[in-house]
């Protein structure tokens, strides 16, 4: 009997669940990587400015008790200067940091290793983290590694060349989960390379990453066409609210990705766009487009034309889209068909399918840019005054009004009245004030 006490006591020993988990206050990097952590323990940063600090957070938590790295009073131990984040390990947690005012030369500010495994980026800001040359290439977080999550932090004013959050691929899936982030305004840059998320890229874009991109409010993010750009497959984007954006959610590259129930209010800003289909066997469905002014690649829907002996870096042809159940009110372009077709870029979208879609629209509902195009229309609610043309093929004419919420969003036909995820959930960091602002919408 005693040997077996012994044995399991040796056992909750090496699996780090005694309960006998430290306290570690620390006030630098090299305290820091001093520390030989275990399942359990925290590190607690001094409040206060830590400038040039290139953080190495390396250890391997548990699942149920992971090992955090954690600012003592949140959002007031802030990093500047040349400071950096390196995540390295599994089931890590870093909590209630703050970014403010730096810059860097290359590389990332935070980072999680391609080692990384079950790791968390949670509560906490970059913000004006900028080079002084908008010509220098760094990204702000960078997600490597496998099941590895970002929520509730906050990302604003990047200014500077490269993209603001990137998720690289290898050749196994990712599973990272992107979510109740508040991703502030971000200026033009005048070029490409401004995209606020990017999930692989051109090179790895025939791989799956399974990443999710969920309840998060992009404001203002105006970097370049694409605020959010998909260079791999199956992937969801689902439940975000894209505000005054003069930028697209467009599915690059790779195949198989969802756009699910995604808030795109434009409030008749120039620029403003909704989704771009480039690939194969999407699936758009369940969102909502309201007062967007974009034409062609930044329609509220863009299917795009295709090049012909594509490349990686190409635009693919569109096959098997199915875009479904979407709420198109106001919008310049409500569905944009062949966008981008031009002499040398010409295949049509194959097996187009446009089901259950309510068009409210004063303009012509349809733009077709190339006449050779086939879609497959069903079941299309259309309020309109100036439709013509496919009245009877997949389309009907309504008189009604449709209403308004509480929230002054429009409600569907029998649609009952809802609060929209920005205000019944906390977006951002708990400790960052007036994210949760009511968004107006006209």
């Amino acid at each position: 009997m005693k040997k077996i006490k012994c044995l399991g006591l040796v056992w909750l020993l090496a699996s780090g669940l005694t309960g006998f988990a430290k306290d570690y206050p620390v006030s630098s990097a090299k305290e820091l990587s001093a520390l030989s952590l275990k399942p359990g323990d925290r590190v607690l940063m001094k409040a206060g400015e830590w400038k040039d600090q290139q953080l190495k957070f390396k250890g391997n938590g548990v699942k149920g008790r992971p090992i955090v790295l954690m600012a003592a009073n949140a959002g007031k131990t802030v990093l500047n200067g040349n400071s950096t984040l390196d995540i390295d390990g599994s089931w890590l947690v870093v909590d209630g940091l703050s970014f403010a005012n730096g810059r860097l030369d290359s590389g990332e500010v935070v980072n999680f290793s391609e080692k990384s495994f079950s790791c968390r980026l949670t509560n906490t800001s970059v913000i004006d983290y900028n080079s002084s040359d908008d010509k220098v290439d760094y990204t702000w977080v960078s997600l490597r590694g496998t099941h590895n999550r970002v929520d509730h932090c906050l990302l604003k004013g990047k200014n500077h060349q490269g993209v603001t959050m990137v998720v690289w691929l290898s050749e196994k899936p990712n599973y990272h989960q992107i979510d109740h982030n508040y991703f502030g305004p971000r200026p033009e840059l005048g070029r490409n390379g401004g995209e606020t998320i990017r999930i692989g890229t051109s090179t790895w874009s025939f791989h799956d990453s399974f990443t999710l991109v969920e309840e998060n409010i992009f404001e203002h993010c105006d970097g370049e066409i694409e605020a959010v750009s998909v260079k791999s497959g199956r992937n969801i984007v689902r439940n975000n609210l894209f505000y005054e954006c003069k930028a697209t959610l467009t599915l690059r590259h790779g195949n198989h990705s969802e756009v699910i129930g995604n808030y795109f209010i434009g409030n008749g800003k120039p620029g403003t766009g909704g989704v771009r289909i480039i690939g194969e066997d999407h699936n758009v469905r369940d969102n909502y487009f309201q007062d967007l002014t974009g034409t062609g690649n930044s329609a509220a829907i863009s299917v795009m034309a295709g090049l012909p002996n594509p490349i990686l870096v190409s635009h693919w042809q569109v096959k098997n889209a199915r875009i479904t159940d979407n709420l198109i009110l106001n919008c310049k372009e409500p569905f944009a068909i062949a966008a981008g077709y031009r002499k040398d870029r010409y295949l049509p979208a194959l097996n187009t399918y446009f089901a259950k879609n309510i068009i409210l629209s004063n303009v012509s509902p349809l733009k077709v840019y190339d006449e050779k195009v086939v879609v497959n229309f069903e079941d299309n609610l259309i309020f309109s005054t100036a439709f013509s043309g496919e009245k009877g093929r997949g389309f009907e004419l309504r008189n009604e009004q449709l209403k308004k919420g509480s929230s002054g969003l429009f409600l569907r036909p029998g649609q009952a009245d809802f609060k929209p995820f920005w205000e019944s959930e906390q977006i951002g960091p708990g400790w960052f004030l007036d994210i949760n602002k009511k968004f107006t919408i006209n």
